[in-house]
């Protein structure tokens, strides 16, 4: 049986949830040569290692509403909770490699999860509360990705990149240990499923949100492509800025600084940008300012980057307010917990794959031509294009809305 959770149990559930989603994937940059050396294995693995969360992330995000249709949003999220348990607290401690990508796969695969059914579980379990719930994700989510890379600092001498990853297990613990509180009180959260006296029209209108296409939603797909560019700049100022700033002279340790500029800058806009886009009628204004700043910021890099470096991260981490945004539209632009979690489960996976893709493009590029040129103008025109494309998904549209007016559309053709 269902009980209503206290806002407490709302906010920690939601927090511990989000300081997860990006630690145990974080973490291991850093000290990725090191686990290289402790293998004995060749560069081609950081390849594979560095590819795995955008592939996991597009791969259990597609499967994630269809198990949250099965189990639950609660289930489905504490499944993906304890799959990343195992892994945090069983690969640094590992003696073959193989282990270790599949406890990795393990660490990715739970994040994914809650990446992309923990709106879902706002939307529905939220309430009045949901604005404040969403910024807490939003931020933590920031935070999370701002504090994995910390603690390969924590840690010296012989192993100690095993204690950087390990231990992020403990905040791990705490997340199940939180919602092995909150899952018995939320029952069967099947979304779409509608409480036991929905009526008959209710029923049938569920029926037909699930089962029309959002491949038929231009909004959705307008958001999906909003979301996939801006997480593509987020991992190519990730994997590549502080290169861009060391081969044009400036220093590493201020190229650091850059980098950490534009993860708090993220956490700002995460703990805004919810609160602005259910107050604010015309959202329009915000992807095109934020995709203006990034390309301002790719400009500075071109033209000026050791001149005032700092500005351009600045810049960038503004620019990078289209994290949150894209983020927070999912459930602004959806009315039912099931278009909300079939939105999610449509955006973030598919966004994610686009992402993927531009690291890897990046470096086989930059291998090619050895110029940062080309590329940072490249660059410029996909935060343009990225612009656009969160002006028309920023639109004042209800997706639910979109689905049902193709569902009759249809029904009429035929």
């Amino acid at each position: 049986m269902r009980k209503n959770l206290s806002l407490l149990f709302l906010l920690l559930a939601v927090t511990v949830a989000a300081l997860n989603l990006r630690t145990g994937i974080a973490s291991l940059g850093p000290v990725l040569d090191d686990v290289l050396d402790a293998f004995g294995a060749s560069g081609s693995l950081a390849g594979a290692i560095t590819a795995m969360p955008g592939v996991f992330f597009g791969i259990m995000g597609l499967a994630a509403v269809p198990l949250a249709t099965r189990i639950g949003l609660s289930r489905a999220l504490f499944g993906g909770m304890l799959l990343t348990l195992l892994g945090l607290a069983v690969r640094p401690w590992v003696g073959d490699v193989a282990v270790f990508l599949v406890l990795t796969a393990c660490v990715v695969g739970g994040i994914a999860l809650g990446n992309v059914l923990l709106p879902a579980w706002i939307k529905s379990h939220g309430g009045r509360h949901a604005v404040v719930l969403m910024t807490l994700y939003s931020a933590g989510l920031g935070a999370s990705g701002a504090l994995g890379p910390l603690s390969a600092m924590w840690f010296s001498g012989e192993g100690a990149w095993k204690w950087a990853l390990f231990i992020w297990v403990f905040l791990a613990v705490a997340q199940v240990l939180v919602w092995a509180f909150v899952v018995p009180r939320t029952g069967l959260d099947i979304p779409g499923a509608g409480p036991a006296s929905a009526t008959t029209e209710d029923a049938e209108t569920a029926r037909r949100l699930r089962e029309t296409s959002l491949w038929r939603s231009p909004t959705a797909r307008f958001l999906m492509l909003f979301f996939g560019l801006q997480a593509m700049n987020a991992y190519i100022q990730m994997g590549w800025l502080p290169k861009i700033y060391t081969d044009n002279g400036v220093s590493s340790s201020t190229a650091s600084i850059g980098l950490s500029v534009i993860g708090a800058l993220n956490i700002v806009g995460g703990l805004l940008m919810p609160g602005i886009i259910a107050r604010v009628t015309d959202l329009r204004p915000f992807p095109a300012v934020f995709a203006a700043l990034t390309g301002l910021g790719y400009v500075g890099l071109w033209q000026a980057p050791s001149t005032v470096p700092l500005l351009w991260a600045v810049l960038l981490g503004i620019g990078g307010c289209c994290f949150p945004t894209a983020i927070a539209l999912i459930p602004a632009r959806s009315r039912t917990p099931l278009v909300t979690a079939r939105l999610s489960g449509f955006v973030q996976p598919l966004g994610y794959f686009i992402a993927g893709l531009g690291p890897f493009v990046l470096g086989v590029v930059h291998e090619q031509v050895g110029s940062w040129d080309g590329i940072l103008i490249v660059l410029v025109c996909t935060a343009v294009l990225m612009g656009v494309l969160g002006v028309l998904a920023g639109k004042r549209t209800v997706i639910d809305d979109e689905l049902m007016a193709t569902h009759w559309r249809e029904l009429e053709g035929h």
